[in-house]
């Protein structure tokens, strides 16, 4: 079985320094009646679907595929309710890991995390000088809250 195990935190844009290279992230959701997640995700000239479990600690079960691009921009026009959530994403290596650093857009604009994938829930990874607090088991933060309490209702 697929499992993605994910922690998220918040950072210190200022202490980043320069990023580039970013790529361009434009992601629908289809509702569902748990706390499953169905995603269709425009990045850059590539796509995806994705389906999501209900997270138990940082780990759920996902299960992830590439899709024409076409597919996914109609699965995103017609099918997911509501708006969507658009980003930034920059890749970080740091200490043998990658850390995704999102800076989000819209109604979303001003909100920016770190997320890194682990192996194990218990496999040690060191936090860059940039990372501030970290926020892996606030349901505010993932992505499918954002449209629903998007960042700028948060002040």
């Amino acid at each position: 079985m697929a499992k993605e195990i994910e922690r998220k935190f918040l950072l210190d844009l200022t202490k980043l320094g320069s990023l580039d290279s970013g790529t361009l992230i434009k992601q629908g959701y289809i509702t569902t009646i748990d706390k499953t997640v169905v995603r269709a995700r425009v990045a850059g000239n590539r796509a995806y679907i994705t389906l999501k479990g209900k997270n138990t600690g940082v780990t759920r079960t996902e299960f992830e595929y590439e899709i024409p691009l076409n597919d996914a921009q109609q699965i995103i026009s017609e099918l997911c309710n509501g708006p969507v959530v658009e980003k930034t994403r920059y890749l970080i290596a740091h200490s043998g890991h990658t850390w995704e650093v999102d800076i989000f857009h819209g109604d979303n604009d001003g909100l920016v995390v770190a997320e890194i994938e682990l192996e194990s829930e218990q496999e040690k990874f060191e936090l860059p000088h940039w990372i501030t607090t970290e926020v892996s088991g606030d349901p505010k933060y993932y992505n499918s809250s954002l449209l629903d309490n998007p960042f700028k209702n948060w002040k």
